[in-house]
């Protein structure tokens, strides 16, 4: 953690690693931010407080109330050393007791990239496995590059009961054309895990990131979700079993983006940027218009702008 010299709260600017583009805009995306086009810039997204813009040329520049909050938040750099330490402070999770056994914690991947699946994967804590998963270093994906994520995928699917919910492009795109909207398409998909691994187990409390409203899941959830206890957060992911899950859903969109590249000759990027869009057009011009619902999600703004 680096902690800056302090600096005016209402106007904050500094380098960005572009590579992190996509994570940075699924992560305001979850947070409810909306997005705008500016000029020379990825993109711009504000909510009532802020605004952020992250530039091509890697410059991020964040304005508005409660600066220090947001560039600790999504940069991980605290500007007011007080925060550090609030910031160090663990947040509530549930315990292992006789009234909660285990529980289930839900995450996704890929809703902010136009190419490539959308993933919702949920994994289960419990006695048996939750000393192994904080051995591990088990923490939010975004947090982690892709190496080592592959790696404790693969630890984590050996140590627990799990599910992950693959919607391949061309699948996506007709579930987006019957739900008409983001947030009801990732209550089923979420939905789905859960049910999924109360089929295998029993489990009576579920965690999942706060993306709408917490009847969206609910009113998905078949015969055996009705009789669990849900809980939907904000910043979901420092929960143990919710940043398992989004491991889980991080590598197997990491892994789809490998193969449609394989598959395609073209180094498919992740998020929704200009180098997106350029290699949407090549494969349009490699492969026929017809076929982009195939590896992309069609309702992005970057479809319009082809």
């Amino acid at each position: 953690m680096i902690v800056n010299t302090p600096v005016k709260q209402d106007c904050y600017s500094n380098k960005f690693d572009k590579n992190k583009e996509s994570e940075l805009k699924e992560q305001l995306e979850k947070d409810n931010f909306t997005f705008k086009t500016v000029n020379y810039a990825f993109w711009g997204a504000k909510n009532a407080e802020v605004n952020i813009t992250l530039y091509q040329s890697g410059k991020i520049l964040i304005q508005g109330k409660n600066v220090d909050k947001y560039v600790s938040k999504y940069l991980n750099i605290s500007i007011n050393p007080k925060q550090e330490e609030e910031k160090e402070t663990p947040r509530s999770t549930p315990t292992l007791n006789h009234k909660n056994s285990c529980w289930i914690g839900t995450d996704e991947s890929g809703k902010g990239d136009y190419f490539g699946p959308l993933v919702v994967a949920g994994v289960m804590v419990d006695k048996d496995n939750i000393k192994i998963f904080q051995e591990l270093g088990v923490k939010d994906s975004k947090k982690i590059n892709d190496t080592i994520i592959e790696k404790l995928a693969f630890k984590i699917k050996a140590n627990s009961t799990f599910s992950v919910i693959t919607i391949n492009p061309n699948k996506y795109n007709q579930l987006y054309s019957k739900f008409k909207n983001l947030n009801n398409l990732l209550a089923w998909g979420h939905a789905r895990a859960i049910e999924n691994i109360l089929e295998k187990k029993e489990c009576n409390y579920v965690i999942s990131d706060k993306f709408g409203n917490e009847s969206l899941i609910q009113n998905a959830l078949l015969t055996h979700g009705k009789k669990v206890t849900l809980e939907q957060r904000v910043r979901a992911e420092d929960d143990i079993a919710v940043a398992a899950a989004s491991i889980l859903a991080r590598n197997e969109f990491v892994q789809r983006i490998k193969q449609l590249s394989q598959e395609y000759g073209i180094a498919f990027s992740k998020g929704a940027s200009p180098k997106v869009k350029e290699q949407a057009r090549e494969f349009i011009n490699k492969h026929g218009r017809e076929n982009l619902c195939n590896l992309a999600k069609m309702h992005f703004k970057t479809t319009l702008e082809l």
